[in-house]
């Protein structure tokens, strides 16, 4: 029994340790910690959605006399975390002022309640852009972010562009991702650490939540560009060819033997691929 009741324990002790792990967040406190070892100076907004009842949480970067403004949207699960290298690129900050935003369910927004309405995710974060009164925005999407980005830039006018990262935008070949099944089941749910629950939600019913929009992509006239990585084994690379179709503006790229993390891995490979994104726009208005 003693043995049992161990063994019980250290289960518990190592499953609620992974849970903590398994979040991908940190606090507004340890992100300054970092960014203030980096000598970056940042500081984060929250965004009141009365409606909902919540806040959204947004980290910034800005510098005067910058002309655009960067949004970063990330995946599932995630947060606004994954942008870090991004954030502290200071190649990236003395071109545009960079806003990276926990999206609703992740992070420090409403974390663990999921919201899994794309159209609904893009006003709750249009609604930070509008009260941050952003103008000439370059919207970039990883993920299912992609999407979100993309719709951002149908109800708001001043963005300028957008990017997407690894996207998963076509409904058509939406993957079922088997593991997420165990987000789904009550036996498994509870195991599941929370982030990956609120992706689940979210991943059940992303096809249906991409048809509902699609009939509205021709609005988009801004350009569009979508990086995938073509061994990407959870967003097909097929993705890119929808968006060649969808968008009147759209560029894709293909980058060999890179999987999903096409991001997070290439942060380098990405920050030049926005940079030139920036380099296009400011000829186009020239």
């Amino acid at each position: 029994m003693r043995v049992f009741t161990t063994c019980f324990v250290v289960f518990v002790m190592t499953l609620f340790s992974s849970c903590t792990v398994l979040q991908y967040r940190k606090t507004d406190k340890e992100m300054l910690q970092t960014f203030q070892k980096n000598d970056v100076q940042t500081s984060f907004v929250y965004h009141q959605v009365d409606s909902l009842n919540f806040k959204v949480r947004a980290q910034k970067v800005s510098k005067d006399g910058n002309t655009y403004n960067i949004i970063f949207i990330h995946g599932a699960p995630s947060s606004l975390v994954a942008w870090q290298a991004f954030l502290l690129d200071e190649e990236l900050a003395s071109r545009a002022n960079l806003y990276a935003v926990d999206r609703p369910g992740y992070g420090y927004t409403s974390f663990g309640k999921a919201l899994p309405s794309i159209e609904q995710q893009a006003i709750v974060i249009n609604g930070l852009l509008e009260e941050l009164n952003l103008k000439n925005m370059v919207v970039v999407g990883s993920s299912y972010g992609g999407p979100i980005a993309a719709r951002i830039a149908v109800i708001n006018k001043n963005v300028d562009g957008v990017i997407m990262i690894s996207a998963a935008i076509d409904p058509s070949i939406e993957k079922d991702i088997w593991a997420s099944r165990f987000t789904r089941w009550k036996l498994t749910r509870w195991i599941v650490p929370t982030g990956y629950r609120v992706a689940g939600d979210e991943k059940k019913v992303h096809a249906a939540e991409l048809q509902k929009i699609e009939k509205d992509w021709p609005q988009v006239t801004v350009p569009i560009a979508h990086f995938h990585g073509d061994a990407d084994d959870i967003v097909p690379v097929e993705n890119l060819v929808y968006t060649d179709s969808a968008f009147a503006k759209a560029r894709t790229k293909t980058f060999p033997d890179v999987g999903h993390e096409l991001a997070w891995k290439n942060p380098e490979i990405m920050k030049d691929e926005i940079l030139s994104f920036l380099k296009e726009l400011s000829k186009s208005k020239e």
